[in-house]
């Protein structure tokens, strides 16, 4: 089969041309967060729901908006309250939507779930409150079910939709998790099934009725909970110590599952089990990598291939003749140079959503017709970036001091002159869990348009690599996480790409910190560092903790940086500001609740005792990351006038 795309695959075509280099990029072309996201279709593949960014004021306030099919003519836009966000979206019936909603927190961090749950129609009409901490004022159920002091999620939809959907109630302050059947018309809800344990993730059967639940104990450690069917009554599966077997999806007859399945904390594989016997196949793993997000066709039910996660992703297909799998091998093949991810079908399967994209183009949105096998332009995600003037990101991977392997992404400049280019490394945030990847990273391109190589490196204690690596960086905070990093800067010098004596350090939240933390232990290697939004000031992520009364966090950060005074202090930047020689630019909002203004403020005063006033950039209103358009692009011009200021600008 060949699919034929539509001419509007010209917006696109960049993605595969190769020209000379760019013109200068205006930082407004960076700043542009993306306009479109999550885009679902109905079943009956009659409208679209799509968050969509408007201007309002001196910022981008993300909207649930409503088109039809295929011409995309606006339906509805429907503005939630101020900082609510549509978190994600469901689709209960050809009509009706179910809305998790989300609090705004930082332009740098996901919004954090509040709980309320609405639904609506595509027009925007018949909205109803359905779960959420606001049931007496805003619910016409708020008497049988008064105010739920809880989070919530969709867990799934009805094999054949019907308006009905399955919620999962996490309450804020208790070991507990419910699971309810909702019905979106009039959120009448039926308790399906309760156990001991919070924020349990439940796994449904195909015929609707709870199987297992992902949960942790109050140590925060992962369990597996199994429900059975006779005794009516959940326990918890005994693993061995380092295996962890997660099920995901059921096959149409629910006698087996595929599921995320590690042995020894190694990186996680995918594995068919048979539910009555719990014969277990390894269907797809990676070896340098767990693997990354399953991809659907147009079936609800069982993925049709799963992404690996290291290096550039690559797809694979867990039955290679699936139609679904036949047609994405055909999509993949006309976009070489990017990624192809089937992002949502119709019921009937003839009409699905197909997304593209890669390290330099942060995606488009195409809408493809099995009946005229054709694909349609449909989304542009940031209109402003040109992909053929963005920088290739090449993955990397080198053996840090104790033998240890480490990946990680260098980007180098498109336009170099004759001398090699200086170096930035970027950390990621976390650090625990997160990781880099291979696809369109804003800070990283803005920096290479500006002439920077860019160097990013997964170290130890990121996701990606299974519960030994992450564990791995545990209390090495300021220790072998910083080794790693540094080693990895000298592995991008030893290539002979970069210029050695220009090199400096930026990073936001955690990656704040390191390049504080790294201008402290490494006086002599960076001219610079930049922290956005950082930590500083170990101890009070303890006093935090405890002010929060969450045990399990509190548990959690016990394992991350432990409770010695001594440790604590000596992997503080605010404690070794003495040893700084680089030039410190500093950039924090006054309402950021992840990274508390008082570490910025800590930073700047230990800075200004030891005679090396840091440069400074704070906005009271802002959180973690900043919202306003003009504050946004402050914070690329200034550093694009500190890394000049110490590197010289690059030619």
């Amino acid at each position: 089969m060949k699919t034929m795309l539509a001419s509007a695959t010209c917006a696109v075509l960049p993605l595969l041309a190769h020209g000379a280099g760019p013109a200068p990029i205006p930082i407004q072309a960076f700043v542009q967060e993306e306009q479109y996201y999550n885009p679902q279709i109905s079943p009956d593949g009659k409208h679209l729901a799509v968050t969509v960014r408007v201007p309002v004021g001196a910022r981008t306030v993300p909207m649930l908006s409503f088109y039809s099919l295929p011409g995309m003519q606006p339906e509805s836009t429907v503005r939630m309250p101020l900082f609510i966000v549509p978190l994600a979206y469901h689709w209960s019936s050809n009509s009706r939507l179910v809305v998790e909603e989300g609090e705004e927190v930082g332009t740098r961090e996901r919004p954090q779930a509040t709980g309320e749950i609405v639904a609506m129609d595509y027009d925007g009409t018949h909205q109803i409150y359905m779960h959420g901490y606001q049931m007496l004022t805003l619910s016409k159920q708020n008497a049988r079910y008064g105010n739920d002091w809880a989070y919530a999620t969709v867990v799934k939809l009805p094999t054949v939709r019907n308006s009905h959907v399955q919620i999962g109630s996490y309450p804020w302050d208790r070991e507990y998790s419910a699971l309810y059947d909702f019905d979106s018309r009039n959120a009448i809800r039926k308790l399906v099934t309760e156990l001991p344990s919070q924020n349990a993730g439940f796994v449904i059967r195909n015929d609707g009725k709870p199987a297992y639940a992902r949960g942790t104990d109050k140590e925060d450690y992962q369990q597996l909970w199994h429900f059975d069917d006779v005794a009516q009554k959940w326990t918890v599966v005994t693993q061995p110590k380092g295996t962890q077997l997660f099920p995901k999806a059921f096959s149409a007859d629910d006698k087996e599952f595929i599921g995320r399945y590690s042995e020894n904390g190694g990186e996680e594989k995918l594995v068919r089990q048979n539910v009555a016997t719990g014969q277990r196949t390894v269907i797809a793993e990676d070896a340098r990598g767990s693997l990354g997000g399953l991809m659907y066709g147009s079936s609800r039910a069982l993925p049709i291939g799963v992404f690996t996660s290291s290096g550039r992703p690559r797809m694979i297909y867990l039955d290679p003749s699936h139609p679904d799998a036949v047609l994405h091998r055909d999509l993949s093949a006309q976009f070489p140079d990017a990624t192809v991810t089937l992002a949502g079908a119709t019921d009937d399967g003839n009409t699905l959503l197909a997304t593209v994209r890669s390290d330099r183009d942060p995606g488009v949105v195409y809408l493809y017709d099995r009946k005229t096998n054709k694909a349609d332009l449909l989304l542009t995600y940031k209109a402003a970036i040109d992909p053929d003037a963005m920088a290739a990101r090449q993955p990397i991977s080198f053996t840090a001091r104790d033998g240890l392997r480490i990946d990680g992404y260098l980007t180098m400049p498109v336009a170099q002159g004759d001398q090699k280019p200086p170096l930035i490394l970027l950390p990621h945030g976390g650090p625990h869990g997160e990781f880099d990847s291979w696809y369109f990273d804003t800070d990283a391109q803005f920096l290479a348009s500006r002439g920077y190589a860019v160097l990013q490196v997964n170290y130890r204690g990121s996701g990606g690599r299974g519960d030994k690596f992450r564990i791995a960086g545990y209390r090495q905070w300021g220790g072998k996480i910083m080794d790693d990093l540094v080693d990895g800067v000298q592995w991008a010098v030893g290539q002979g790409k970069v210029d050695a004596t220009r090199m400096c350090a930026y990073g936001v939240s955690f990656g704040g910190y390191a390049a504080l933390m790294l201008a402290a232990r490494e006086p002599d290697l960076f001219k610079c560092a930049v922290g956005y939004a950082g930590i500083y000031e170990l101890p009070l992520i303890h006093k935090e903790d405890r002010a929060k009364l969450l045990e399990r966090v509190a548990n959690t950060y016990k394992r991350y940086v432990g409770e010695e005074a001594a440790e604590l202090a000596r992997f503080s930047p605010t404690r070794q500001a003495a040893a700084i020689k680089a030039g410190v630019l500093l950039i924090h909002g006054g309402k950021d609740k992840t990274a508390p203004k008082e570490h910025a403020f800590m930073m700047k005063e230990a800075l200004e005792k030891v005679g090396h006033p840091p440069e400074w950039y704070y906005v009271d209103y802002e959180g973690h990351g900043f919202y306003d358009t003009a504050n946004q692009a402050e914070v690329y011009q200034r550093m694009e006038t500190f890394f000049a200021k110490y590197l010289g600008k690059p030619r």
